[in-house]
């Protein structure tokens, strides 16, 4: 069947009745919780991974997850506009233009402009992801053990290298999460890794678990640690204050190339590994001002610097559904979430997946028409409803995230030695946070690491123990050659810095000497 039969078919389930009503409790959520400051789609589908241990209907769950992380990125445009307070880090270029928009009394054409472009974004990304996501996975049918090992590889070392601001630390948290992954009994040989002894690690340390006790835990330790420095409530900018209408015909004209501009910068770098949304929304910033008739506006409230970046953070999500159902390799923290969720039903995203649970894969694709859709129908009139959301007293609200935590593991594992073990990757994770180390490695590291060790081990029993194999095949190569650039990227502007320099100083001795 052809792509757009496949398409077809998955939307004649996603517009069942029951698997609407999960679209719509996702994006739904995911909006909630995109508004509210520091409360991302990972925690949220963290949280939520417990739940799915008593759902027998994988569609449903991942239509819902999907609602989730594209509602997460609109609503974090809301306090983005409104309260110059990003919910998402993929939205801090959205504030910039966007609350200053919100103090002229644009609030409404500012969240206009950012709900459209979402939907457009949206709309031709999912598009793009309908064409070109089979066509990779059956160019990663190709893929031997090697080619993946160097793949893995590739993903955690450039997420580890690109989204902290330290290399070491990020290197560091990649080892921990490495360290987690092993725990356990060896799938080869049959031996005991780093349990201590102890029969309750002898499955491994559950991925929910950690994953809970890092972004639930974690995130809500560190927001009590600062409670004293943060306002109990949050007063923002009111839509409606201006009684503006919503764009006006001039809006519309500056706004429908940003769109389609930043559409064309999200999508491919979501597919990239450490692409994920960050990245292109300051590019999409960063290229509207240079090429503004009127660079003068910006940082007043440009309305290009909102649209622009909006649609390259929604566009960049279809993009890093791209590696994750087609090679198994998630490029942000979210996507590595939705990867456990897809062990969680004994579903392994790969190259596979197409062929054999076609009905999910594409009623997933299909489902992010229909959530475009419903979050531009729903979340334009609930504008004012979100802004209540913000006055949630912060001691409330993260206490009862940390009584869902608690629950969701101890449901989900029936153990009350894993609640503790919830709860000191939990402190661990506070720590992480308090002395920035990135979180994303971490999991990388952890649900990557142990398929990166049985390839790496393939390859060598395939080869009788040649390491050339790594090298003697072009694609692998490559992959491994990418993995050296990513680690030195991160200290590329210094060495240009050190090069400029000593340039500078040769031409200054030069001139000396002919003086």
């Amino acid at each position: 069947m052809n792509v757009f039969g496949d398409l077809l078919s998955g939307f004649g389930t996603v517009l069942q009745p029951e698997y609407l009503l999960f679209a719509a409790i996702g994006v739904t959520l995911g909006t909630f919780v995109g508004v509210l400051p520091g409360i991302g789609p990972a925690l949220t589908i963290a949280l939520l991974l417990p739940v799915t241990f008593s759902l027998d209907d994988p569609i449903g769950t991942f239509i819902m997850f999907a609602g989730i992380y594209y509602g997460a990125m609109y609503g974090g445009s809301t306090t983005s506009i409104l309260l110059n307070t990003p919910g998402e880090s993929a939205s801090v270029a959205t504030a910039i233009e966007g609350y200053q928009m919100a103090r002229r009394g644009r609030a409404k054409a500012a969240l206009a402009t950012a709900a459209i472009g979402s939907f457009v974004a949206g709309t031709i990304s999912t598009l793009l992801l309908s064409l070109f996501a089979q066509p990779v996975a059956k160019l990663a049918t190709t893929f031997r053990a090697a080619d993946y090992f160097a793949l893995a590889l590739l993903a955690m070392v450039a997420v580890t290298a690109l989204v902290g601001r330290s290399l070491v630390r990020g290197l560091l948290s990649l080892i921990f999460g490495l360290f987690l992954g092993v725990i356990g009994i060896d799938g080869l040989t049959g031996q005991a890794r780093f349990t201590f002894g102890t029969m309750e690690l002898l499955e491994g340390i559950d991925v929910v678990v950690v994953i809970v006790g890092l972004f639930a835990i974690g995130e809500t330790l560190f927001v009590a640690s600062r409670m004293r420095s943060l306002p109990e409530h949050i007063t923002p900018l009111e839509p409606g204050s201006s009684g503006k209408g919503w764009l006006t015909r001039d809006d519309w004209r500056r706004s429908w190339g940003p769109w389609l501009r930043g559409t064309a910068v999200g999508f491919p770098f979501g597919a990239l590994p450490s692409g994920g949304a960050d990245v292109p929304t300051f590019l999409s910033y960063t290229y509207e001002k240079h090429r503004a008739k009127n660079r003068a506006e910006f940082g007043k409230g440009a309305i290009e610097g909102v649209a622009g970046p909006e649609a390259a953070n929604n566009a960049a999500f279809s993009g890093v559904l791209v590696p994750l159902l087609t090679l198994g390799i998630p490029t942000s923290a979210t996507a590595a979430v939705m990867l456990a969720a897809f062990q969680i039903f004994n579903l392994q995203p790969g190259p596979q997946l197409f062929d054999r649970s076609p009905e999910l894969v594409w009623a997933l694709i299909a489902s992010l028409y229909v959530g475009n859709v419903l979050l531009l129908a729903l979340n334009l009139p609930l504008i004012r409803v979100w802004v209540k959301v913000l006055q949630i007293p912060r001691p409330i609200l993260y206490a009862g995230i940390l009584v869902f935590a608690t629950l969701g593991v101890y449901a989900s594992t029936g153990s009350v030695n894993q609640v503790f073990i919830a709860y000191g990757i939990g402190v661990i994770g506070f720590g992480m946070r308090h002395f920035d180390f990135p979180i994303a490695p971490v999991i990388l590291g952890l649900i990557l690491g142990p398929m990166m060790e049985l390839q790496f081990r393939r390859a060598l029993l395939v080869s009788n123990g040649d390491l050339t194999v790594f090298v003697t095949r072009p694609l692998t190569a490559i992959l491994l050659g990418l993995v050296v650039v990513a680690l030195l990227v991160p200290y590329l502007p210094r060495i240009v810095a050190r090069l400029r320099g000593r340039s500078t100083d040769t031409k200054r001795l030069t001139f000396a000497e002919e003086d």
